[in-house]
């Protein structure tokens, strides 16, 4: 049986997660070179979608998703409710253009985004409410009490 050092492997492990990770993401259409300086193609130019951070949590009779849209008009947000999921899209809208050398830091998505999640249990869309307060939108969905039962009438016919 080979003799396999582990504490070499959790060095290299400790390498790899210390070392910086860029990403970017490419809004227009760009040629690939390869090391030579050939041209290889060009990059799909349908623009990257960033997912929306949400918390999702149940208030009594209510099921109410979070997210922070600030910078983000209400206008901008389009909500779809199903009884047992909720979809959010919107887009954040720069107010300036700023060239990428003169950034320090960019950490902001701006753009379009999304983000859909199936709800632990069922809400009834016709009565959910969402609004938009301090940056922070809420959406209220009631809970689908489906346990209730219903006293019928026998009537005589």
């Amino acid at each position: 049986m080979e003799n396999t050092n582990y504490d070499d492997i959790f060095v290299e492990l400790a390498k790899v997660k210390s070392e910086p990770m860029k990403i970017t993401i490419e809004k227009e259409p760009k040629e690939i070179k390869n090391e030579a300086g050939e041209e290889e193609g060009i990059v799909n130019d349908e623009e990257a979608e960033g997912q929306l951070t949400i918390d999702v949590y149940q208030d009594g009779d209510d099921v109410i998703v979070q997210s922070t849209v600030a910078g983000v008009a209400p206008e901008d947000l389009d909500i779809h409710i199903t009884n047992e999921s909720v979809a959010i899209r919107g887009e954040r809208q720069k107010s300036e253009t700023v060239e990428d050398k003169d950034y320090f830091y960019q950490e902001c998505f701006w753009g379009k985004f999304s983000r859909s999640v199936i709800l632990p249990v069922e809400v009834d869309p016709e009565k959910s409410t969402a609004m938009v307060k301090n940056g922070v939108l809420t959406i209220r969905m009631p809970k689908m009490n489906r346990q209730k039962a219903k006293k019928v009438k026998v009537k005589e016919g």
